[in-house]
């Protein structure tokens, strides 16, 4: 969906001086569109992985200096642009969840398709990984974890199993969990909604990574980055983040007048225009080209006034 969201930044991105931020930067390809599209606009990319910052650096040399690297999480966004003495910017774009080379990349330990060490760390600088997840936290917050981020209505007995397990040996390997969670699911619930052990790996990675939370900060700050014109796009993958973000562009584009007033002052007027129908959902020639775009969910805003 690079093409779309492209075109909805466009009106913003091709005035003069236009920044844009490319808050999830991966190996680059978004960021190396946005300079090739918009050849006036200057780039600030954040990313939190040490070596997706080194391969995208390497990619986007050409450039120069109107692209910006800079090792953050998208939450830090307001204290990068201050940093940068940047006060406002005329695009953002998101493209949330794990990147191909994180997911390529087998030690990392994101895929539930091949065996490797359970990390799951998309910044390795830090400290808890999934493998200290499993093995130290109290059961009732494992459960607490794959139902609120996996969406996993086993959660229960996935984790009886891990807990039994853990005590006879700490868990290092994702083989070792994926075949855990074939083994303790009933039957039925084998069949549908493709591996087994997709969820758990979710809300695993999301707990790791915190995403969740940096989402509910990053989204506010994007939308409050943005310049009077600017405008914010964002593709996420799972139903979670899609909810966050609606909700964030549902309460920029309301009114907050009390109801009954005749006239609604300025103040309490909409700060944001929507400017997809829902969440916009990946072409069959998209999805045919690239399996992974399957569960992407677009959403796009504009910024039609300043904050009173």
């Amino acid at each position: 969906m690079l093409r779309r969201c492209l075109d909805l930044l466009a009106p913003a991105l091709e005035r003069p001086g236009a920044v844009v931020v490319d808050c999830t930067l991966g190996l680059g390809g978004h960021s190396e569109a946005l300079l090739t599209r918009f050849p006036e606009a200057r780039l600030v990319a954040l990313d939190r992985d040490t070596e997706a910052l080194r391969l995208s650096g390497e990619r986007l040399a050409r450039f120069g200096e109107r692209a910006t690297l800079v090792h953050a999480v998208y939450d830090e966004l307001p204290e990068v642009l201050d940093r940068l003495g940047v006060p406002r910017v005329q695009g953002v774009l998101f493209d949330l969840g794990v990147s191909s080379m994180q997911l390529d990349e087998a030690d990392r330990g994101f895929a539930y398709a091949q065996d490797a060490p359970l990390d799951m760390r998309m910044d390795q600088t830090t400290d808890v990984s999934a493998a200290e997840v499993l093995n130290t936290y109290p059961p009732g917050e494992l459960v607490r974890i794959l139902r609120a981020y996996g969406e996993e209505k086993q959660a229960k007995r996935i984790v009886a199993a891990i807990v039994r397990e853990r005590e006879k040996e700490p868990f290092t390997r994702s083989a070792r969990l994926v075949e855990l969670i074939r083994d303790a699911l009933p039957q039925a619930a084998k069949r549908t909604g493709g591996n087994p052990a997709k969820r758990t790996f979710q809300a695993l990675r999301i707990e790791v990574n915190g995403e969740l939370s940096v989402l509910e900060r990053a989204i506010p700050a994007a939308v409050k980055a943005l310049a009077v014109g600017g405008r914010i796009a964002v593709l996420s993958y799972h139903s979670l983040e899609d909810r966050l973000v609606k909700q964030v562009f549902a309460a920029g584009a309301a009114t907050t007048a009390p109801p009954g007033l005749p006239v609604v002052p300025e103040r309490y007027q909409p700060r944001l225009k929507l400017l997809t129908r829902g969440a916009e959902l990946p072409t069959e020639e998209e999805v045919a080209e690239n399996r992974r775009a399957a569960p992407a969910r677009l959403r796009g805003a504009e910024r039609i006034r300043e904050d009173v």
